[in-house]
């Protein structure tokens, strides 16, 4: 059909990086260049980005049966106040494209809860009726997840009054580890401000966020 678009027919393969081992964690990251200067011993799992290629990365490492000490999903995300910068691990998630309280009054389920994480306990749900608190750079980060890059507009605008910080992955790492009884942490660094000049400012700033995470990696992880 003139104008249609060709169908995509292939993905990228996912990678995984050494061997899962349960005495030590499995790291995930969405990218090749947030794990570029990685020095660690620990497996790495590159997953691709968005939430369902997370999950399902997740799943295919751990789906030999063989679970991991913990998932620690590092990355970058976009900051949504003036002044959040830095390395956050994250308290609490939640998907922003996802509206839970809706679909449970259909179907009577709430598939997409907000989770609160802990580096000692598995995730676990918040009040199914929970909203993300605390936004504004505090002792307590709230990370979005979404299938969207945010770059400014009135969704930026929204996600800052519930939210700290905004990703693409971290939800689905946390759900993929929930489902499967493994411990997660979320550590992200604050690559741009998700405002309109995002998308350049990502690129620019990559390889630079890339050598923190590598010295969190190597000087944090145990």
């Amino acid at each position: 059909m003139p104008g249609s678009r060709s169908p995509v027919t292939t993905v990228d393969a996912v990678e995984l990086l050494g061997t899962v081992d349960p005495a030590h964690p499995l790291v995930v990251v969405a990218l090749e260049q947030e794990a570029r200067h990685f020095v660690t011993d620990f497996p790495v799992l590159v997953t691709g980005v968005g939430k369902v290629r997370a999950a399902v990365a997740v799943a295919h490492a751990l789906g030999g049966g063989i679970r991991p000490r913990e998932l620690v999903n590092v990355g970058t995300a976009g900051g949504l106040h003036p002044g959040m910068e830095g390395t956050h691990e994250i308290a609490t998630v939640f998907q922003h494209d996802f509206d839970n309280l809706a679909l449970h009054a259909v179907t009577g389920r709430h598939d997409g809860p907000p989770l609160t994480l802990s580096a000692a306990l598995a995730v676990t749900p918040e009040p199914a009726h929970a909203l993300p608190s605390a936004p504004g750079g505090s002792a307590a980060p709230v990370l979005a997840s979404g299938d969207r890059f945010v770059a400014g507009g009135p969704l930026r605008d929204h996600l800052a009054s519930i939210a700290d910080l905004v990703d693409m992955e971290g939800y689905a790492v946390a759900a993929a580890g929930a489902m499967l009884g493994v411990p997660t942490r979320l550590v992200k660094y604050v690559s741009d401000p998700a405002d309109e000049s995002a998308g350049a400012t990502w690129v620019e700033s990559v390889d630079a966020c890339a050598r923190v995470l590598a010295e969190w990696v190597g000087t944090r992880l145990k």
